[in-house]
């Protein structure tokens, strides 16, 4: 069986989760099961090894798990993107619009001092919004953003139209 296949086969749809007429995509079993995982950090570090990345970008809080084992896995660094209050340091703010609200992301100031090639990483790519805001704090540093990279994409959903309308590239490992 193929590395996506694999991918796409260990993820779960809940239906009616959080809420009726949503189907929630469960990543549970992909991290589960070593060989699903193994698969999904497989896929992206045939993608980008050799792109020349100095550093994985991972989005708070299961980008995180993607982003630290394929910085492994490629032998650079990675950088967290997190919600505020949770990194020590002078830090950047970028403020981003939810459905009822407001949320942002914050990054170290001194996690990109001098140019590193960066993928940025999250599990899920839905309307776009948490993604748009990592990569506008990147772009406030001296990062490169190769791609912005995802375990599963929702189609139905304008996340991927909205990103690539602010210029920034996409690559998934499965659709839904």
């Amino acid at each position: 069986m193929d590395l996506i296949n694999t991918i796409r086969d260990s993820i779960r749809a809940i239906p009616d989760y959080p809420k009726p007429g949503i189907i929630f995509r469960d990543i549970s079993p992909l991290l589960q099961s070593a060989t699903a995982f193994n698969a999904t950090i497989e896929a992206f570090a045939q993608r980008y090894e050799a792109e020349g990345i100095d550093q994985i970008a991972a989005v708070e809080a299961r980008g995180f798990i993607f982003g630290a084992a394929l910085a492994q896995r490629l032998g650079c660094g990675l950088t967290l993107l997190r919600k505020p209050g949770k990194l020590p340091g002078p830090v950047v703010t970028e403020r981003y619009a939810l459905e009822y609200g407001e949320d942002s992301l914050e990054l170290q100031e001194t996690a990109f001092t001098q140019p590193q090639r960066v993928v940025l990483i999250d599990d899920l790519l839905a309307t776009g919004g948490t993604v748009a805001a990592a990569a506008k704090l990147l772009s406030r540093t001296q990062a490169e953003l190769v791609e912005a990279a995802f375990v599963i994409t929702l189609d139905d959903l304008p996340g991927e139209q909205k990103l690539r309308e602010l210029g920034i590239s996409c690559y998934t490992l499965c659709r839904f």
